[in-house]
């Protein structure tokens, strides 16, 4: 046997290479031997779907190409009528370490819901032979150990991500829907000799859909009960989705309600459930401090931070290579890795998978995909809650800079209340956030260096951050556009004023005198003109530090340069002087020498000076006098 350091230096890759062939199970006969792999002498090297030599070619497959699964979650057929990124080893590697219950945290749009009904698919008993929606998978290939398992089991499969509604009473009937639903599909337990009268009658209530509040939170426990009792065989339980309701009760004020019922309903389902083989969930967090799964000792969490499972939710290098080769695309890989790599899990480098087929589905054309896929309430609460620290640090995470933070994988939104800190928790899990390094606490938690994962996520914090100024009435719509059409057009005049009415209505809604003022100033810019400016602040240049430069990305820009002051108590007269004295200091300590030294010759020069809730803006352009905006 070899080593996948030995294969890789024999088949010409990385050793990273040889270990995803062995964990999508592409190398017969490989195994794992603790943390390592253990390869066959004789192996031979898969198609991995990528040029060794030379550029990239495009390779046009024979016949019609499949069509990208967008939206899909039904795996019969995702896997039959769509382009499928085979995740069956899922199943492999759950049946080896055979955990009770299973919850996997991950962010929205990740392949959740589908993995979920390839579980169901795989272990349900059905009429019709469903081994072969399995018979050219990878599970497969992994020999009768796993087969045996194949429809041999009861499902219930519930799964709550439409369960978004205003109120409790509303959210209660679309529960009860959802049961009713599935207690239909097991319709032939009224028909069963071994279910007794009463466990019919409760039956029928909720299959008419009446049903209490009471008698549904013992309906998963029921329900298992006489599945087992009609199969002979205790059934798997698949809840998806299982926190959409209680993010939907936090912001919509009935989130005791939710908590209370969805704690009876989850501990009649799993906790000591002697009716249970198997029991699966997901959702985006690990709600514990919530105690909805009190006393729950057999519960397996998997989040975002394990290595356990960290290649089966979410698209690995090695499919997106072959996903390009598929559809032609091989040389936009640099693009699309830019766009939207860079996640984390566990140890496995992870691509957004609605944003990359949504990519390849219009053109290759690169967007934020991933942000019209629902609603960023954890970016809502952030930019609400955030402390003068957060909003800076902030600023440092859109610079592409990587900031400290202590991660608890157990926090929820209400905690934001208590300690914001936890920002940094909620934005991992949720996907807005990666973490390059990490170090396990002795309490459990994380101490980590996070940064932003990709282009997609950055233009999804800056859409946020403008977002949020304009509701707040920091700036209006009129001020964000004459900046971007000024910038478009090259227009100096009309991006000056632009930039002051912006800094006069900034300075309308916060504190000048307060640091958040400066950082929420810095912020808005970024949101603004990101596109076409890298934005530094409190940088050495010349013979001193600078407040705010923003040096153009195309030459075709000026560079601009504010230098801020702050007085309290100025009159009019006082507040011009000082405005002035900031731009001498531009001047004096030539503030402008490192955009100079790239060639840059015109440079917008800005002293702006605060009193209270008034500001006076001069500006000097690198060859014109002073004036007054």
């Amino acid at each position: 046997m070899k080593t996948c350091r030995e294969m890789a230096e024999r088949w010409s890759v990385t050793e990273r290479t040889v270990t995803a062939f062995c964990k999508s199970g592409r190398i017969p006969g490989a195994v794992k031997n603790g943390k390592s792999w253990q390869i066959p002498d004789d192996a031979e090297k898969p198609a991995d779907g990528r040029v060794l030599s030379g550029k990239y070619r495009k390779k046009t497959a024979p016949g019609r190409k499949k069509s990208l699964p967008i939206g899909i979650s039904d795996y019969v057929r995702a896997q039959s009528e769509y382009y499928y990124v085979d995740k069956t080893l899922l199943i492999r590697e759950f049946l080896d370490q055979k955990p009770l219950v299973s919850l996997f945290t991950r962010p929205r749009r990740f392949g959740k819901t589908l993995n979920m009904d390839m579980l169901r698919v795989f272990f349900e008993i059905s009429e019709e032979d469903t081994g072969r929606y399995f018979k050219d998978k990878a599970i497969w290939r992994c020999g009768e150990t796993y087969r045996a398992h194949q429809g041999k089991y009861p499902v219930v499969f519930l799964t709550f991500k439409d369960v978004k509604f205003d109120s409790w009473e509303a959210t209660l009937d679309k529960i009860r829907g959802l049961l009713q639903e599935e207690y239909g599909r097991h319709q032939e337990l009224m028909d069963s000799d071994r279910i007794a009268g009463y466990e019919k009658e409760y039956f029928g209530r909720i299959l008419k859909g009446t049903a209490n509040e009471v008698e549904l939170t013992c309906a998963l426990e029921k329900l298992s009960k006489m599945l087992a009792s009609h199969y002979s065989k205790a059934p798997v339980i698949i809840i998806d989705e299982y926190d959409t309701p209680i993010h939907e009760g936090y912001s919509k004020e009935f989130y005791d309600e939710i908590i209370g019922f969805m704690r009876n309903f989850f501990s009649g389902a799993f906790k000591d459930n002697k009716n249970l083989s198997y029991g699966f969930l997901t959702g985006i967090f690990r709600i514990a401090q919530e105690s909805i799964f009190s006393g729950l000792n057999n519960l397996s969490v998997n989040s975002v931070m394990d290595e356990a499972y960290d290649r089966y939710f979410g698209f690995t290098e090695a499919e997106v290579q072959e996903l390009l080769e598929y559809y032609g695309a091989a040389e936009k890989e640099a693009e699309l890795k830019d766009w939207y790599d860079g996640y984390l899990f566990g140890r496995e480098e992870i691509y957004n998978p609605w944003s990359v087929i949504n990519y390849l589905s219009k053109g290759c054309v690169p967007q934020a995909y991933w942000v019209n896929t629902g609603k960023n309430e954890i970016l809502e609460e952030v930019l609400r809650t955030a402390t003068d620290d957060i909003t800076e640090r902030l600023f440092a995470l859109l610079q592409g800079e990587r900031v400290i933070a202590r991660i608890d994988q157990n926090v929820v939104y209400r905690s934001l209340l208590d300690d914001p800190a936890n920002i940094y928790s909620l934005l991992l899990v949720a996907g807005y956030l990666k973490t390059p390094k990490k170090e396990l606490q002795a309490d459990g938690s994380y101490l980590c260096e996070v940064s932003i994962p990709n282009r997609e996520i950055a233009a999804v914090y800056k859409s946020e951050i403008l977002s949020h100024l304009l509701q707040i009435g920091a700036i209006t719509r009129t001020t964000a556009d004459q900046i971007a059409e000024s910038l478009y057009a090259n227009d100096l005049e009309k991006l000056q004023n632009a930039i002051a009415e912006y800094m006069e209505k900034t300075v309308s809604f916060y504190d000048a005198g307060a640091e958040g003022f400066y950082h929420g100033l810095v912020l808005g810019l970024i949101a603004l003109m990101d596109n076409q400016y890298k934005i530094r602040s409190n940088r050495e240049s010349g013979d001193g530090r600078y407040d705010i430069s923003l040096i153009p990305r195309e030459q075709r820009y000026p560079g601009i340069i504010m230098e801020l002051k702050w007085r309290s108590r100025l009159n009019a007269d006082d507040l011009e002087a000082l405005a002035e004295d900031a731009l001498a200091q531009i001047d004096d300590r030539r503030y402008g020498a490192e955009m100079e030294e790239e060639g840059l010759r015109k440079i917008l020069k800005l002293g702006i000076a605060f009193s209270g809730k008034r500001v006076s803006i001069k500006q000097r352009s690198s060859r014109g006098a002073s004036g007054r905006i």
